[in-house]
């Protein structure tokens, strides 16, 4: 486990409340949903997925390696995003990354999802037309392309991994970036995570396999903002979204050296795999890796002022995670922040922004709500409901599970 602490120098993200982060923290505060109708593609009449978490364009006018020709061979939006939000996160940190550094500077950024509907257009094509797929079809599907279209960006020459551990990628990311930095090789870190998997045949899986939000037959249409309800009684299921997020971080020497600042380190952090089931949480290990997490941030549960919570809206998914908190916290669990109610379930790119999220929380003093909550008698929770909250945060919990039985949890540290 970590002893050398890395600190968090800068952050950007794009999600479905905006691409501008002060845009989307503000919306969150405010507890407004960006969740609507589904238009990334055109649904047909029958198809079972109607609302979604939808990313809007951007301007790409004021960066020229997003131009149209820069990005003529890279047509999945995965890439644009991931790098904008990386080249934004750079700028605001203040951190250039240049020849002498670049060798020390790691990127763990990737993507659950990758960019599959790259090889879908090519696999449509060829069917139809009997066209070959063009020679971009394959790197745009290649998950760990994500990295390299950051490191040719860049110009960062240290180690590069794609981590992928479904929905908990984010998290992961920061985790894998802060044990390069612990083992002394690499000085900083592009962390994150992006996913746009609003891919008919990828929506359409989720609705099967009974993740994905459906209506209860015979129910009145709500507003598609409402969908979204983690920890509530009448949750059916995720809203599948979009997003990217990225965390820059380095070790608290190199950011003193360079004139970083920062205000938050990562004190903690926990994997477990559950060995159970595909997609089913595993209540002991879900426990332990919480529970681990804080016990290596050096601190006891009762220091945890909140928990920024994986809640997906699933039944199974939010009763375990409440069942593991419950056995670590006891009678003394701290409220807890669900910020899919807002935007959504981002895949691997949702920890990253909710990261971001609670950054943003413990630097402000104030926590987000966590819109649409119906108390579930089975489910006793402060989950700041409906309103931000005033809250003095010195550690956060972050918690978050992947399909697989992967397991991230991270405790965040506020630098006073």
């Amino acid at each position: 486990m970590s002893k050398k602490k890395a600190v968090i120098v800068g952050y950007d993200a794009v999600s479905p409340l905006g691409t501008e982060l002060q845009q989307q923290w503000q919306r969150a505060v405010n507890g407004e949903s960006g969740i609507g109708e589904l238009t990334r593609f055109l649904p047909a009449e029958d198809f079972p997925v109607r609302i979604a978490g939808q990313v809007d364009e951007i301007d790409t006018a004021a960066y020229p390696f997003l131009s149209p020709r820069s990005m003529a061979l890279w047509p999945s939006p995965i890439f644009k995003y991931a790098m904008l939000v990386v080249h934004r996160a750079l700028v605001n940190s203040g951190l250039e990354i240049t020849a002498d550094l670049a060798p020390r500077v790691a990127i763990t950024f990737s993507s659950a999802v990758g960019g599959q509907d790259a090889v879908l257009h090519a696999d449509r094509r060829l069917i139809a037309e009997n066209k070959l797929p063009p020679p971009y079809a394959n790197p745009n599907s290649c998950i760990n392309m994500v990295g390299g279209k950051i490191s040719i960006l860049t110009g960062a020459t240290g180690p590069i991994t794609a981590v992928i551990t479904a929905c908990a990628t984010g998290v992961t990311s920061m985790i894998i970036g802060a044990m390069f930095i612990d083992q002394g090789v690499a000085d900083a870190v592009i962390c994150g995570a992006v996913d746009f998997a609003l891919v008919e045949p990828i929506a359409a899986g989720f609705y099967t396999m009974n993740g994905a939000f459906s209506p209860k037959p015979g129910q009145a249409a709500e507003p598609p903002a409402r969908a979204s309800r983690p920890f509530s009684i009448d949750r059916r299921g995720f809203v599948i979204s979009e997003g990217a997020g990225c965390i820059l971080i380095t070790s608290r020497e190199f950011a003193d050296t360079h004139g970083l600042d920062y205000r938050v380190e990562i004190a903690g952090w926990s994997m477990t795999s559950d060995a159970h089931h595909f997609v089913a949480p595993n209540l002991k290990t879900v426990t332990r890796c919480i529970a681990e997490s804080i016990d290596n941030a050096g601190i006891l549960s009762h220091d945890i002022q909140v928990v920024n919570a994986h809640a997906a809206s699933t039944k199974v998914g939010d009763r375990i995670e409440h069942q593991a908190m419950r056995a670590v916290f006891d009678e003394r669990l701290p409220p807890v922040s669900a910020n899919k109610s807002l935007i959504g379930h981002a895949m691997g790119a949702s920890s990253a922004i909710e990261s971001i999220f609670a950054l943003e929380a413990m630097q402000q003093g104030i926590v987000p709500p966590t819109i649409n909550y119906s108390p579930d008698p089975q489910l006793p929770i402060d989950c700041v409901p409906e309103s931000a909250r005033k809250i003095e945060q010195e550690h956060v919990l972050k918690n978050a599970f992947g399909f697989g039985g992967c397991n991230s949890c991270i405790v965040f540290r506020r630098i006073r």
